[in-house]
């Protein structure tokens, strides 16, 4: 699994400091932007860019909200990292870790090495110890009144061991 900083993906730096989460984290909440999907890095990278001008320009937020966006090329994209608190999913940023697929799967299923980089990225968040051993895994509509992650990756994700239906 590649993660590509933000630098890599040409994004821009956060406006201030962000806020600190504190660390091990319990919570994954697993969203999708809801926008067309990318298979090369060219194409998720500037994908993540139109995010992060969006978040940046229109909403007027410090930085991408996500701490991490998947691309269906297989690579993670950095967006707030590990270490800082998300603007994801309102009520809920703290003490959660907002990972995004980049596309809309309401009605197609993300790709294999799309759920791959995903699955390894939270391996890599309980190694760095950034995740509790017993983390749990949410879908964005569980925490907002949204569809997303869309109806086909909430399927998916709801067979993954560490899926929870009690927030």
């Amino acid at each position: 699994m590649v993660i590509l900083k933000v630098a890599e993906w040409g994004g821009r730096p956060a406006k201030r400091m962000l806020d600190a989460q504190q660390l091990p984290i319990n919570r994954v909440v697993i969203s999708h932007t809801a926008a067309e999907g990318c298979e090369s890095r060219e194409v998720c990278s500037a994908r993540v860019n139109v995010v992060q001008s969006f978040h940046m320009d229109s909403w007027g937020w410090d930085h991408i909200g996500y701490n991490f966006l998947v691309g269906g090329d297989g690579r993670v994209y950095e967006g707030r990292g590990w270490d800082y608190v998300g603007a994801h999913t309102k009520g809920y940023n703290r003490g959660s870790i907002g990972i995004s697929f980049i596309g809309t799967f309401t009605t197609r299923k993300p790709n294999e090495r799309q759920l791959e980089a995903c699955q390894l990225l939270l391996q890599e968040g309980v190694r760095l110890k950034k995740l509790t051993t017993n983390y749990r895994l949410y879908g964005h509509r569980q925490l907002s009144a949204t569809e997303s992650p869309g109806e086909e990756l909430y399927k998916i994700i709801k067979k993954w061991p560490h899926w929870s239906h009690e927030i």
